[in-house]
């Protein structure tokens, strides 16, 4: 069996204290690490008070910089390129995801994965792909990569929020919007929303959405994984 990465990270534990209930796993975008979003738990733990949070830093060093870390290589943007590059990160994350769901005593479907820009390409790669179905898939930012493999690959379809800024200059808005599309098309159910004059980054409004997103979807499921 290969030797994947082992990935740590800053983690938050439940707000109300006690055993966490659910597992969210935050997914940062290139040239950043764990630190990037793991103050998301703060907002996130007030709807959420048992569940806990945890943001792994990426398994390589950035490539572009000389600081922070990278899921795969972006020198080169081509499809190609970048199906490569979430193709291996995903038995990476998936091998992650498995450790700290044991380590908590809780099942797949108490999962959560939340991504920003190269972080929801991961996230929505692994995700469709995983043994059993996660509760929910948040986006910020990102892409789907290989879209034209989803017939064949989809393993399970997990509710998805994708969220973007119309004013990105990264990643280009209407790329959550060809995501969607193929997320809908392979069977899954997709809700987006475009945030008016936001770049590259959350905004408050996002970030409530996607709590909202997450508690909504970890209670729906609750009682089935039980």
């Amino acid at each position: 069996m290969k030797d994947f990465p082992h990935l740590t990270g800053p983690e938050v534990p439940p707000a109300a204290g006690g055993r966490a209930e659910s597992l969210i796993v935050l997914l940062h975008g290139v040239g950043a690490d764990g630190r990037d979003l793991i103050d998301l738990a703060g907002p996130w733990g007030a709807m959420l008070p048992n569940a806990a949070f945890i943001a792994p830093d990426a398994p390589f060093p950035c490539d572009m910089a000389p600081y922070g870390r990278q899921w795969f290589s972006l020198q080169d943007w081509t499809m190609t390129s970048l199906l490569a590059g979430v193709q291996a990160a995903a038995p990476i994350l998936t091998g992650f995801l498995d450790r700290e769901l044991k380590k908590r005593g809780l099942p797949w479907s108490r999962l959560a994965l939340v991504g920003f820009s190269q972080g929801t390409m991961t996230a929505l790669h692994a995700a469709l792909r995983l043994p059993q179905a996660p509760a929910a898939v948040l986006g910020y930012s990102g892409a789907l990569v290989g879209a034209e493999l989803l017939a064949g690959d989809v393993r399970c379809r997990p509710p998805v929020m994708l969220i973007h800024g119309d004013a990105d200059e990264v990643v280009p808005w209407q790329a959550t919007s060809m995501a969607a599309q193929a997320l809908s098309a392979a069977g899954l159910t997709v809700a987006s929303h475009i945030r008016s004059r936001l770049g590259h980054g959350l905004d408050e409004e996002g970030i409530r959405l996607g709590g909202m997103f997450l508690r909504d979807s970890l209670r729906s499921n609750s009682t089935a994984s039980r």
